[in-house]
């Protein structure tokens, strides 16, 4: 087991919401509206939200130390992705939830690249997803050739985030196909504008609105050895170090979804009448609200849990994230689908946030390794 990660008190955690859910309240949900209508964040708005968040201290809030960010615990960083779901995806990336594989950074490319990042100055984009692939790495088709100073990259990616606007993405491509699948990957950072890398198309989506995904293209793009991220052949685990921890990330977001949806929900219900009755004294509804409550504090106590064995290094971290990636994103289609109901009319216009959400919380089945993918996870560590 790794050394026990630094744990906040109680009382440290809940000031550290409270800042989240100020900053969420106060500076994001003003826009949402407007986000949500157009499909779109102004960069200059985006820009000033990431600078407000640095201000604060919250932007990187997922990063070590060692790298510039707050070395935060596992169990404090849970608790701020489920603030942060209190809003929109679009809005949520002001807060600057990073990709693990940034810790990989060699000394040079934590000047050049890893400061700029935390700094808030330039954003960055992962390219895993390939369009025959989905969650089977064996099926990756993006090459990363040697040559003379570097690498060239053919192949495409697509649903990924952020890559039309992101200053550099981080691709994750096959250094050698005939190398087992921990050996034969590689990560590499490819500058936005370089030579042979072009944003094919961006989705129209479900949901999501404002948080671009996109179609890339990479036909003979040449990659220089300085921006190879870690060691050629150790992709895997690189992408590991990002994908267990975003899998309970999403989770957390869920229940912070699933939470925002109950605050809406509640006083709704005591204050709306049907036949005389306040909703919530109708047992049609109250099955309904005591359901999700349920629900949601399982949910709850799933991520704390990942995130306390990720805290110890115990290694079933990656089985708990999957658990809570698995209910979590489940949960909260649930409880959306039942506040929706509880709202009736009132649910599916947009005038409030729920059919925003319940949009939202759909794609969170799929990104971060779909469902099935989580079943099959926990299935085979049961079965050994």
């Amino acid at each position: 087991m790794a050394d026990v990660s630094p744990r906040e008190t109680e009382e440290e955690l809940e000031l550290l919401v409270r800042t989240v859910r100020s900053f969420v309240d106060r500076s994001l949900a003003p826009h949402e509206a407007a986000v949500d209508e157009a499909d779109e964040i102004e960069p200059a708005l985006m820009a000033k939200l990431r600078q407000e968040a640095l201000s604060l201290g919250l932007y990187g809030y997922n990063m070590p130390a060692e790298i510039g960010g707050p070395g935060l615990s596992r169990v404090a960083i849970a608790a701020i992705d489920e603030a942060m779901g209190h809003t929109s995806m679009a809005l949520g990336e002001a807060i600057g939830h990073l990709p693990g594989s940034i810790r990989f950074a060699n000394d040079a490319q934590r000047e050049w690249f890893v400061g700029p990042l935390m700094r808030a100055e330039t954003t960055v984009a992962y390219a895993l997803t390939e369009p025959d692939a989905g969650s089977d790495l064996n099926a990756l088709r993006t090459r990363a050739t040697r040559v003379e100073g570097g690498w060239r990259i053919d192949g495409a990616k697509h649903f990924i985030s952020h890559a039309e606007t992101a200053d550099h993405t981080i691709v994750l491509a096959v250094t050698d196909k005939d190398a087992s699948l921990k050996q034969r990957l590689g990560t590499f950072i490819v500058k936005r504008g370089s030579p042979g890398f072009t944003i094919e198309r961006r989705f129209r989506k479900l949901g999501w609105r404002g948080y671009p995904l996109s179609a890339l293209s990479f036909d003979e793009c040449f990659v220089p050895d300085s921006h190879v991220l870690g060691e050629p052949g150790n992709g895997f685990a690189i992408m590991m170090a990002t994908i267990n921890n975003d899998r309970l990330f999403v989770a957390c977001r869920c229940v912070g979804m699933a939470q925002h949806l109950m605050d809406l929900v509640l006083p709704y219900v005591r204050e709306r009448k049907t036949f005389g009755k306040r909703l919530g004294e109708h047992q049609a509804i109250q099955f309904m609200l005591a359901d999700s409550d349920v629900e949601l504090q399982a949910g709850r106590l799933l991520c704390r849990q990942a995130a306390e064995l990720a805290d110890a290094g115990h290694p079933d971290t990656r089985i708990a994230a999957s658990r809570a990636k698995l209910y979590c994103s489940e949960m909260a289609g649930r409880v959306a689908d039942r506040v929706l109901q509880i709202f009736g009319g009132a649910g599916f216009m947009t005038d409030l946030p729920v059919e925003r959400i319940f949009r939202d919380v759909r794609g969170l089945r799929i990104g971060e390794g779909t469902s099935e993918m989580q079943r099959l996870q926990i299935a085979r560590n049961l079965v050994g």
